[in-house]
């Protein structure tokens, strides 16, 4: 063997031994600080803030696009969608909503962003095509905060903080079909993987409301922690977490029983949270805290706090 094809054999091996690195490269967390204006990034590889990006005046809800290029990101006193270029790391402009938006989410195919608009009692829909408004639906819930869509697409669950209540949004169709009777002050919304079944935090009666997402019928509530708000779910559908901002922790609902099998400690008053992609790592934002917690989902431990902006109100992981 010639001595310049043992070279290049060496500088092919070398190139292969870090594709399995880049492959499995760790996600980042987003995290929008209502009271500071940015949105935090973390490393989840390391779990230390890389950076920090402007995001209007009071960033809440977030949602990250399929293609890793976009966040998009409610500003409430702007009554916009604040549209973050991830590869930047900057703003990159805005979308007009209506009267104080909080809670977004995105469609599983990447192209559609839904936003419950508070004082509108309405949802709006933004094509992440062309990144503009495409249309509003109108809800009969008072106050929506959460909008979720299931993985299928299929349906819209509206929590109706000041209702009490689910509305139920048929996409095809662009109107309400349904609306589910919950407890007091309904927050936080998730669904299993399969969209058979969604979980629903309600605050002020301590709860949490499995709902079938099929028939929209009640199948049961759980007893959480004070003030439950947050919910998601683990990406094989096994388990629920849910942050109880009353009592500083996260619980753990099996899926498979209905019933409660672990409490996390968390930081002050804990809100809306992510997971990681494999679903080893919890990441929880602490409102009064300004940190977020980060949980390890195996042993149901806390792992660490990361110190972010002022007033975290959730975490997007892409």
């Amino acid at each position: 063997m010639t001595i310049r094809r043992l070279i290049a054999l060496k500088c092919a091996a070398a190139v292969l031994a870090t594709l399995p690195a880049l492959v499995v490269a760790a996600p980042f967390a987003y995290v929008p600080n209502e009271g500071s204006g940015t949105i935090s990034v973390i490393d989840t590889a390391t779990d230390e803030v890389v950076a920090d990006i402007p995001a209007g005046k009071k960033p809440r809800g977030i949602a990250a696009g399929a293609d890793n290029h976009w966040l998009y990101v409610s500003d409430q006193p702007n009554n916009s969608l604040q549209l973050i270029d991830i590869r930047a790391r900057k703003p990159a402009g805005t979308v007009a909503l209506g009267e104080s938006p909080e809670g977004v989410s995105i469609s599983a195919d990447g192209r559609w962003v839904v936003a419950a608009v508070e004082e509108k009692n309405e949802i709006t829909l933004t094509d992440t095509r062309t990144n503009t408004l495409a249309f509003a639906i109108p809800v009969k819930g008072k106050n929506p905060e959460h909008a979720v869509f299931s993985p299928d697409g299929r349906v819209v669950f509206v929590s109706a903080e000041e209702g009490d209540a689910v509305d139920v949004i048929d996409f095809a169709s662009r109107k309400q079909v349904a609306q589910i009777a919950v407890g007091a002050r309904p927050r936080g919304i998730g669904f299993l993987p399969d969209s058979s079944r969604a979980y629903v935090a309600t605050e002020n009666s301590n709860e949490v409301f499995v709902l079938d997402a099929r028939t929209f019928k009640i199948i049961t509530s759980v007893k959480a922690g004070l003030r439950a708000n947050g919910i998601t779910v683990h990406p094989d559908g096994s388990r629920v977490y849910i942050s109880n901002g009353g009592d500083a922790s996260v619980s753990v609902l099996d899926t498979a029983t209905n019933t409660i099998i672990a409490t996390i400690p968390a930081g002050t008053r804990p809100w809306n949270m992510a997971i990681t992609p494999d679903g080893k790592k919890l990441y929880v934002a602490n409102g009064r805290s300004g940190t977020v917690s980060v949980i390890d989902t195996v042993r149901n431990t806390k792992l660490r706090d990361v110190t972010v902006g002022k007033l975290p109100w959730g975490v997007v992981i892409k």
